[in-house]
């Protein structure tokens, strides 16, 4: 890395230090997917994005992700860098990323520059949040891909490459040497030599140990969706801890996990919405993918005893209930997994069901509560 690409990395270090928190026992951050409930269309849930974010950042959540997912009717998050365009407009302070951004979908220099745009449009304000997998089914993958045979084999020359963008590096004599990323530090240097900016800090996600191994290797942080891969947590937590290498961004390992969790006033209201959630992702994963269902459908639907029993297990790595609940549920699996920051996810039908939970919470924690210039 060059020392005008160093300096730029640094941003990633500088972030996530002095978090003002509450009383919760890490920072608390916002994963969304512009739920798209029975009922609603695409256009309400991505006002519902709009909303919370604006919400997260009034309350005192540190950042607000959106994730990217394809042929889902009940997610309306297929393109993250768009979202984040509309939410750059609609927030001031509070840091914006993907949940993330499936790089094999995508040719890095096309991420390079999208991601360099929401910098120039937020300066400072942006996290570029990685995953390796399609966020899709095989046929949904190949209609992104139109032919390329990119896949999560070729993640680390991929992500090799996107970096080498983000950082104007490769070299006089690469055939990419005069392939520049624009928005990006090219600029700076056409105008005379002026400070190359703080480029987007580069974080890699997963739900196993491939780039849990890989982000320690490379002294990124790392998010791992303990929301839908519990049971590997704590491995893949391990697993990048005793990888991990000091870099120019981190001198030590910096790991988020992202957790299902859902407050309300009544621990049943909030049983009844996350059920919904749970019918979806039954749905999703049987071949019959649709809109979040309401509270009043999953409650008549007739499970099969198999289908119960994924229901059990999936509301068992969902914290929630009542505030009380939810925080001392958080604060237990904060403890439990050593981990530096908590994103929480609420995938439920009801809009204000979810905007209702991130404030009780906020509320729980005593959360910072921020003016609004």
């Amino acid at each position: 890395m060059t020392e005008g690409a160093e300096s730029r990395a640094r941003g990633g270090r500088d972030e996530i230090r002095g978090v003002r928190r509450g009383r919760a026992p890490v920072p608390l951050s916002v994963l969304d997917l512009a739920t798209v409930g029975a009922g609603h269309t695409a256009r309400e849930a991505l006002e519902a994005t709009t909303r919370l974010a604006r919400l997260a950042e009034r309350r005192g959540f540190h950042r607000f992700w959106v994730a990217e997912h394809h042929s889902m009717p009940g997610v309306a998050s297929s393109s993250p860098a768009v979202i984040l365009a509309r939410l750059t407009a609609h927030t001031e302070r509070i840091r914006l990323g993907s949940g993330g951004v499936m790089l094999p979908n995508h040719p890095p220099l096309v991420i390079a520059e999208q991601f360099g745009t929401l910098e120039a449009l937020a300066p400072g304000r942006i996290d570029l949040g990685l995953g390796r997998a399609p966020g899709s089914d095989g046929a949904t993958a190949a209609a992104l891909r139109r032919g390329r045979e990119d896949g999560p084999d070729e993640f680390p020359s991929q992500l090799s490459e996107l970096i080498r963008f983000l950082d104007d590096d490769y070299p006089d004599g690469h055939p990419y040497g005069r392939v520049h990323a624009v928005p990006g530090p090219v600029q700076a240097s056409a105008a005379g030599g002026v400070q190359s900016p703080a480029r987007p800090p580069v974080w890699l996600l997963g739900s196993s140990g491939f780039s849990a191994r890989l982000a320690g290797q490379l002294g990124l942080p790392f998010a791992f969706a303990h929301h839908f891969s519990a049971a590997n947590t704590l491995p893949a937590l391990d697993l990048y801890r005793s990888a991990f290498r000091p870099s120019a961004v981190l001198d030590e390992p910096y790991a988020l996990i992202g957790v299902s969790a859902l407050a309300a006033e009544d621990a049943a209201a909030a049983q009844a919405q996350i059920l919904t959630g749970a019918l979806s992702m039954i749905r999703l994963r049987t071949g019959r993918p649709g809109l979040v269902p309401t509270a009043e459908e999953a409650a008549a639907y007739p499970f099969t005893p198999m289908e119960r029993e994924f229901v059990d297990e999936w509301l068992g790595n969902i914290v929630y209930g009542t505030p009380e609940q939810v925080s001392k549920g958080l604060d237990e699996l904060a403890e439990r997994t050593g981990a530096q920051e908590l994103m929480l996810t609420a995938n439920a039908h009801s809009i204000e069901a979810r905007v209702r939970s991130y404030e009780l919470i906020a509320d729980a924690y005593e959360l910072p509560q921020l003016s609004a210039d």
